[in-house]
Formats: C-alpha cells, sequence, structure tokens
C-alpha cells in the first residue's frame, strides 16, 4: 500500500479515466479492513475478451464498516449508495473467502461473498443475487417491465422499489441491512426478489476459496433451495 497524496491523486484519476482500463484499490488504513474500502476493476472494453472471460465488464466496490452504518444509520447510508450510483452506467445488479466467512456464512445469508477480480470478467448483463439495496438496468429491468413490473410481482411490502434516470431502479429490502439467522426465519423478502430475478442470476465458474464446487453452488442458491 502506498500513501495518497496530490500527485497519487491525479495519477488515479488519469488511470480511471483511461481508455486503457484501470486497477484501483483504495483503504483508508493500510492494514486489516478500515472504515472506508474502495475498489475497480477496469478492462478495456472494446477489444475481444480473452477466451477465458464469459462476459467481462467494469467492476466498482465501495465499502463501508458496520460502525459506519450505526453511527449515521441506515437512510443515510442508502442515500450515500444512490448518490454513488446515480452517474453509473449499469446493466444488470451491483454490491477474498475466508474460512471465517465459511463457517457462518450459510447461517446468515444475508453476508456477500464476492471477489471483484474473477468477477468483473464474468458477470456481464447477470445479476449477483438479491440485497438490501438491489440496483437494477438495462436489460434485465426490461425484461421485468420496467420499476412498475417488478412491483407487480412482488407481494412483500417490504421491498420498496425506486426508479432511477437512464432506465434504472433500486429495490429497498427492509429498512436497514441485516445479516438474517436461519434460525430465526431467515430473510423472506430476499428470498422473494431472488426468485423474480432468479432467470438472471449470476453463477461463479470457479469455487469460492475454501469452498467445494458444491457449497459454491449452494450458497448461491441459498434464497431458491
Amino acid at each position: 500500500m502506498q500513501e495518497l497524496n496530490e500527485k497519487s491523486w491525479q495519477e488515479i484519476r488519469e488511470n480511471l479515466l483511461s481508455d486503457q482500463g484501470a486497477l484501483v484499490d483504495l483503504k483508508d488504513g493500510p492494514g486489516g479492513v478500515g472504515e472506508f474500502q474502495f475498489e475497480y476493476q477496469g478492462g478495456q472494453l472494446d477489444e475481444p475478451p480473452h477466451t477465458e472471460m464469459r462476459g467481462p465488464v467494469c467492476a466498482v466496490s465501495f465499502w463501508l464498516s458496520t460502525e459506519y452504518l450505526e453511527t449515521h444509520g441506515p437512510v443515510h447510508v442508502r442515500d450515500l449508495a444512490l448518490a454513488l450510483a446515480d452517474p453509473l452506467p449499469f446493466n444488470s445488479g451491483l454490491p477474498g473467502v475466508s474460512r471465517e466467512i465459511r463457517r457462518w456464512c450459510f447461517r446468515y445469508p444475508g453476508l456477500d461473498i464476492i471477489d471483484l477480480g474473477p468477477l468483473s470478467a464474468e458477470l456481464g448483463t447477470q445479476v449477483r443475487g438479491a440485497f438490501w439495496l438491489t440496483f437494477l438496468g438495462q436489460p434485465v429491468l426490461g425484461k421485468l417491465g420496467g420499476p412498475a413490473g417488478v412491483r407487480n410481482r412482488l407481494n412483500s411490502s417490504d421491498i420498496a422499489v425506486q426508479a432511477m434516470d437512464g432506465d434504472r431502479a433500486i429495490l429497498t429490502l427492509g429498512d436497514s441491512p441485516t445479516a438474517g439467522d436461519t434460525e430465526q426465519g431467515g430473510l423472506p423478502s430476499h428470498r422473494e426478489l431472488a426468485r423474480i430475478l432468479e432467470p438472471w442470476l449470476h453463477q461463479e465458474r470457479v469455487a469460492f476459496r475454501d469452498f467445494t464446487q458444491e457449497e459454491t453452488r449452494r450458497w448461491e442458491r441459498r434464497w431458491l433451495d
């Protein structure tokens, strides 16, 4: 890790704006997981993808700590996510697995498991899953009949659908993010949304680290089976 200064900020900006693509990893501290993190995997999309890539995209991930959520509240975090998403183009849905995560994830299905590098080479216009904030764009949103079509397919009153400019929408599942607990009933609104999105859900080609292929499939279908 290198400390950011005026020169390095300028270099990062130039890399992000370059048509050659960029790989950027920013953290608020050099060790461990801090309060903020930004990760970007960009590629030169006007060139044919490598043969092992099924659906390369430019992918971005924004990380906040649970302490930030507890301090500022879910409404602030949702507003921040909307502000970050507003200028971004996206085609469907937005946003290292350790043994510790593997131990707990099947009990708490609201957790997210993501490795942005491989994902950016595979996602294409598919959707990663159902999350507290689920962003949808074209073509998936159009195939669902737009925001109005999504509302008509939903029964749960806990899922709010809000249209965004540019044929996009954000779906909010409940008042705040939660990991859920299968021993306490799980997350029924996530399950309902996942069933609607099932035809477009992304399936990892390679198993997560410390997971078998069977466990990876089980995790991906946790809302469906």
